[in-house]
């Protein structure tokens, strides 16, 4: 990833978004996290965010307040054709200018009106006003523009839609450019994250401890979603040499944190796990109850997937893991479907169902009823078979105080984690073992 440093613009940015469905909880407010998230990359200083409703009078009680400590004001939603998209005129009156008709606004509108075989409304000729002075900011994927504008000579304005998949396309290829071209960003920042499972970011922070004190490049951990993460940025004069800078720390820490650095940036364990059954020229299958296909999903999420996973059974019933999955009743009977014993089986029957190298399984209580004193809510077990028709499982007792959601989550990303590391080791070990006939 790269960011860049903001120059002597110190006032910084500050994040509006407008929408009374954002107050009342019925949508949620992604755009301000995405805004935040670029604002850091770009190394531009925010410290302020505000959410207000569809009312002129708050919207210009707001916009007072942020003219006055902020330089750059990036507004989002109320650029609709409805009356009560409100942000363009508000501004407008506040700042006392007129709003102008744009006959290239309009043409565009009704482009995108006649491709889809519609007649453009009459209300949507509002989408075509900008207050006198704004420069368009174009939406290459929806009908209402944004702007940038400079109403006062400290002052710059961008505004948005509030349609996340809209706003986005329109800062990356409107936005961003504008700011680097008008010296917003002049140093370079690249990050690397480092990407761990298996480890919590307490342990991780305290194993690669030396390394947070560095200060070009800095360390930092962070914690989401049960993976622990170590973020690397450096700052340099250009991204060959912040990369310079990062590459034998981060080389270091991978050193130090063995298999359970799993990835970097926005790699996930489904991808990984997927490269490496690539590049074994191995296939893969699972059977699942607890998760109801989770797994599943996850690994069809990576492009590519059909060449090396078959497929998967959700027994979530002890009957389909009986008939499908060939679980022996006496297993189910003497152990209870969650067990070592019919994680194991559920694997071995998937693996012979389907005729793969590889197979997981995974059965537990992801909660919030179903547990009790000696199988308690959030315990799993994922269960292994390997190539030569044996198998493993291994014991997880996740938090159950989370939810289900949580546990059904890193019963899924514990059964990818699982696999990938049977198959790290075996690797090195084949690397390690000398050929006995060479």
């Amino acid at each position: 990833m790269v960011l860049r440093i903001a120059n002597t613009m110190t006032m910084g940015a500050e994040v509006i978004c407008v929408g009374t469905e954002l107050l009342l909880g019925d949508i949620l407010n992604s755009n301000a996290q995405f805004l935040a998230r670029e604002l850091a990359d770009l190394g531009i200083s925010h410290h302020y965010q505000t959410v207000v409703g569809d009312n002129p009078g708050r919207i210009q009680a707001v916009v007072k307040i942020a003219a006055e400590r902020s330089a750059l004001l990036l507004f989002t939603g109320g650029l609709g054709p409805t009356p009560d998209d409100l942000t363009l005129d508000t501004l407008a009156d506040f700042f006392g200018l007129p709003l102008v008709e744009h006959p290239e606004i309009l043409a565009d509108i009704e482009a995108k009106f006649t491709s889809r075989g519609r007649g453009v409304p009459p209300s949507n000729r509002k989408q075509a006003l900008l207050p006198e002075g704004a420069r368009v900011l174009p939406n290459p994927l929806g009908a209402a523009p944004g702007v940038i504008w400079q109403p006062q000579s400290h002052l710059t304005i961008m505004t948005f839609p509030g349609v996340p998949r809209e706003m986005q396309a329109m800062w990356r290829q409107t936005a961003v450019p504008y700011l680097q071209q008008q010296g917003w960003v002049q140093q370079t920042i690249v990050s690397r994250m480092l990407r761990c499972w298996g480890i919590s970011e307490s342990a991780m922070a305290e194993q690669v401890l030396p390394y947070l004190g560095l200060t070009n490049p800095t360390v930092a951990p962070y914690a989401s979603h049960g993976e622990a993460k170590l973020r690397i940025t450096a700052q340099a004069d250009s991204h060959s040499a912040a990369l310079a800078l990062i590459e034998p720390v981060e080389v270091a820490l991978k050193t130090e944190l063995g298999l359970d650095c799993y990835g970097t940036d926005q790699e996930s364990l489904a991808a990984v796990l997927g490269g490496l059954l690539q590049q074994q020229q191995q296939t893969l299958a699972v059977a699942e109850s607890c998760t109801g296909g989770g797994l599943g999903q996850m690994l069809t999420t990576i492009s590519g997937s059909s060449t090396y996973f078959r497929g998967g059974i959700i027994a979530y019933d002890n009957q389909v893991k009986v008939d499908l999955l060939g679980v022996d009743p006496s297993l189910l009977a003497e152990f209870g479907a969650v067990s070592e014993a019919v994680a194991i089986a559920m694997a071995l029957g998937v693996q012979q169902l389907l005729h793969t190298d590889w197979a997981l399984s995974i059965t537990g209580i992801a909660g919030p009823g179903g547990g009790t004193a000696t199988k308690p809510v959030g315990l799993v077990y994922l269960g292994l078979a390997t190539p030569n028709r044996t198998a493993l499982a291994v014991k997880h007792e996740f938090a159950a105080f989370r939810g289900r959601e949580w546990v059904r989550h890193l019963s899924a990303n514990g059964a990818l984690d699982f696999l990938r590391r049977h198959l790290l080791r075996g690797m090195a070990d084949a690397i390690n073992s000398p050929d006995q006939n060479a």
